[in-house]
């Protein structure tokens, strides 16, 4: 059973550069010990972190990948996106939604020329 003081623990470690607790993030995502939060989530905290940083479509496929794997539906893959937007703005979330649809298989910008016919 986990303590209520473990996430007091987690933000200490962080305050103070731990170097193994990031180390183990940075290479897993995953702490060394005792998550806090579940993989799917975890996975979908990804998704908006790339989200937020514009990255490229190697990035969003492979957190869309992970995500996918780790139990998400693709409508919570849209539901981050859209739930981020008063977050990162709107700009935003336009540039990476057509990253996001080619992923999850779906060409938004060809969908849209096929409607200019």
């Amino acid at each position: 059973m986990r303590s209520m003081d473990d996430y007091r623990q987690h933000l200490r470690r962080l305050a103070v550069h731990d170097r193994e607790l990031l180390e183990a993030l940075a290479a897993g995502g995953r702490p060394p010990a005792r998550p806090l939060i579940d993989e799917r989530t975890a996975a979908l905290a990804r998704v908006a972190a790339t989200i937020a940083m514009d990255a490229t479509l190697p990035s969003f496929q492979h957190v869309v990948t992970l995500a996918l794997a780790a139990g998400a539906t693709t409508d919570e893959i849209v539901g981050t996106l859209e739930a981020i937007t008063p977050v990162t703005g709107a700009a935003r979330v336009v540039q990476c939604a057509p990253k996001i649809a080619l992923v999850l298989g779906y060409d938004v910008d060809d969908a849209l020329e096929r409607l200019d016919v």
